[in-house]
């Protein structure tokens, strides 16, 4: 249909200007394009009733020159595999082979990401060898950790409290019960948290551990203030802190690092203590022994005195008698002259001896000594 045009006799006038703008003119076609049906979507187009060949229409893949096809049987499913493409004569086996490595590399993958079904016992099973992994990794601490220390024996910090001590116990125990631990050494680990707790719920070794533990912190502190003095990070959270350096100081001691610097030192001061101890006890025990040697010689004097005692009491009649038959023999009397002197005996020589006694008168008397001065004159 052509398009009419109305004529120019035909035109409205003007409308005014303040009146509405009249809608354009339509024509015929455009009502009859308005009129009409709306066209088929493109995804769904209307097959003729003479099929694909009739229409002129290409065949679908994988539709033979002679084959029809259904027109309500619809796309391929979406879960369907591609159709493979069809290989080439002339491609190369090298490419061919390299496409099939990729293929097989790609399957591969796909395996090991996917996730295997649920296996309750398997997981039962993994957890209990986690389970048994963290019992002996447990033993092999306690029997490790500074034996001197029953803090770091039950894996406390040195600030616990008894009830923390018996709740520590509790939880530890269970994991290295022989009944329940299979390591070799459960039972030397056992003992070893037992004796920890029994020293830490003591009053009196709590408390000389203590001063001790207390003796480490402070140096602890010491060292800590010392390398914050030139420490402008330091400073400057004492400026922002409200209780000062103090306030910073009590944040440290709150951290792990300074728990760590404080178990650190405690090790090193509590051997020294049991050094001092060890020698101490050396020290006493030999002064012990030199004590007890002293007091058994005494002893054996005293016993051997005691003895010849007894043996001269015993003996005391022995002695009287010999004394009494010495006494009572009797002597030939001598003869005594005038006065009680007796004159000397004469000597005579004797071949036995070396020298010849000679008598009085013959023996040799050296002459008077002469005066030294002059000679004084006799009167006569």
């Amino acid at each position: 249909m052509a398009d009419a045009q109305p004529p120019a006799a035909a035109q409205p006038p003007l409308p005014d200007a303040g009146a509405a703008a009249p809608p354009p003119p339509r024509s015929d076609e455009a009502a009859a394009a308005a009129a009409a049906p709306p066209p088929p979507l493109p995804d769904a187009p209307a097959l003729p009733a003479g099929g694909a060949e009739s229409s002129g229409a290409p065949p679908l893949p994988g539709a033979g020159p002679g084959e029809a096809v259904d027109a309500g049987a619809g796309p391929p499913a979406a879960d369907a595999p591609p159709p493979l493409p069809e290989e080439d004569e002339d491609e190369d086996p090298l490419i061919v082979a390299q496409r099939e490595r990729e293929a097989a590399e790609k399957a591969k993958e796909a395996a090991a990401l996917e996730i295997p079904p649920y296996d309750e016992e398997a997981l039962k099973e993994f957890y209990t060898d986690l389970k048994d992994a963290e019992r002996e990794g447990e033993v092999n601490r306690i029997l490790g950790a500074f034996k001197l220390n029953p803090y770091e024996q039950l894996n406390l910090h040195h600030d616990a409290t008894p009830e923390d001590v018996r709740r520590q116990y509790r939880k530890v125990s269970l994991m290295v019960h022989p009944d329940k631990c299979k390591h070799p050494r459960a039972k030397d680990a056992f003992e070893v948290i037992g004796a920890a707790q029994k020293e830490l719920l003591d009053e009196e070794k709590r408390a000389k551990l203590e001063f001790l533990l207390n003796h480490a912190k402070e140096e602890v502190k010491k060292e800590w203030k010392k390398a914050a003095k030139g420490d402008a990070a330091v400073r400057l959270a004492t400026l922002m802190n409200e209780e000062g350096k103090e306030g910073v100081a009590a944040a440290f001691e709150q951290t792990d690092e300074f728990h760590e610097a404080w178990r650190v030192k405690a090790r090193d001061v509590l051997a020294r203590a049991e050094w001092r101890r060890r020698k101490l006890t050396k020290r006493i025990g030999e002064e012990e022994e030199r004590a007890k040697a002293e007091y058994k010689e005494e002893k054996e004097v005293a016993k051997r005195k005691v003895q010849h005692e007894k043996q001269w009491e015993k003996t005391r009649d022995e002695r009287v008698g010999s004394w009494r038959d010495f006494v009572g023999k009797k002597t030939k009397k001598q003869k005594t002259v005038m006065g009680g002197l007796k004159p000397p005996k004469m000597k005579e020589s004797d071949q036995e001896r070396r020298y010849i006694q000679r008598p009085t008168g013959e023996q040799f008397r050296p002459p008077p000594m002469k005066h030294a001065g002059p000679k004084r004159e006799e009167h006569d």
